[in-house]
């Protein structure tokens, strides 16, 4: 089947397309610039796009399988100024809204719209098991993520099925946060953020790309899932399981006011967090690869 993929080129994009391709399927990723996405797995080709609207793309939805709407501003890409929030916002907005116009055009619907957000918004929650069911938070990247997930909202009156994946902190060694939160380890320098014992919703990348194809093929899967590993841990946890992976210490923490100084409203992500479960991602059926950080950072790091 033909899968369109926006934001194809970044971490989950990239492995999400190499893995469908493996598979057989016609990958198409969207890019604003196509000529400088390179090394691209035999199967999957770059498409040029706006980032707004169908213009020059929107053809290839007719009949497709699926379109995966990864685009989005990168939320750690800076501080988080107001004109930073906006590009934050709209760039997920305005993906949300190109996807809708091209399945509108569409004579032959696409089978399903993947729409991912982040657990993000469900806001900071304590020690709070947070499911499917719990309420949006009322801070930045809760609003963002409301957004994000409203901009596709439409196509489910056309007809179309739709899953929305509040996604967690993505394991993986080519790229994301955890090459960043490894390299004090590296230095022996590596211990808990903060207090250490904000909740940390973390997911395999294999994992982030098995359950989006879990969801591509179970046609009866709809809704929001949260796409984080079944065993959260406190990041003092999290931390130490990290240097057992890497044969470091964990021991030398990171101050709180010392992430507020460096990052601003930005240092939320790393001091807060959610104890988010996967509770409909489990039901539905999806076997875990990596169901425990253990077994995740040693495959990484092992």
């Amino acid at each position: 089947m033909r899968i369109i993929i926006t934001g194809g080129s970044g971490l989950i994009g990239r492995a999400l397309a190499a893995d469908l391709a493996v598979g057989g399927h016609e990958v198409v990723v969207l890019s604003r610039d196509p000529g400088q996405v390179t090394s691209l797995p035999t199967g999957v080709r770059a498409v040029g796009w706006d980032g707004r609207s169908a213009a020059g793309w929107g053809q290839l939805a007719d009949g497709a399988g699926a379109i995966v709407n990864l685009a989005g501003a990168s939320v750690a890409g800076g501080r988080w100024t107001d004109d930073r929030k906006r590009v934050i916002r709209d760039s997920r907005v305005n993906a949300g809204r190109a996807v809708v116009e091209a399945v509108t055009q569409a004579a032959y619907k696409p089978g399903v719209v993947i729409q991912p957000s982040g657990v993000g918004y469900y806001g900071p929650r304590g020690d709070e098991e947070v499911t499917e069911d719990d309420a949006r938070g009322t801070d930045f990247l809760a609003g963002v993520s409301r957004d994000w997930e409203a901009a596709t909202a439409a196509v489910e009156a056309l007809g179309v099925r739709r899953c929305v994946l509040r996604i967690g902190v993505v394991l993986s060694g080519a790229g994301g946060a955890l090459p960043r939160m490894a390299q004090p380890f590296r230095l022996y320098g590596g211990g808990p953020i903060g207090s250490g014992r904000q909740w940390m919703p973390w997911i395999h990348i294999a994992d982030v790309v098995g359950a989006m194809r879990f969801l591509i093929d179970t046609t009866d899967a709809r809704g929001v899932f949260n796409l984080c590993a079944p065993n959260a841990l406190p990041n003092r946890d999290f931390a130490k399981a990290l240097g057992r992976a890497m044969g470091r210490p964990a021991v030398v923490p990171a101050p709180a006011f010392a992430m507020k100084l460096a990052f601003g409203e930005l240092s939320t992500i790393l001091l807060d967090g959610q104890r988010a479960v996967p509770r409909r991602l489990l039901a539905a059926g999806y076997a875990f690869r990596f169901p425990t950080a253990e077994a995740a950072l040693r495959d990484i790091y092992g």
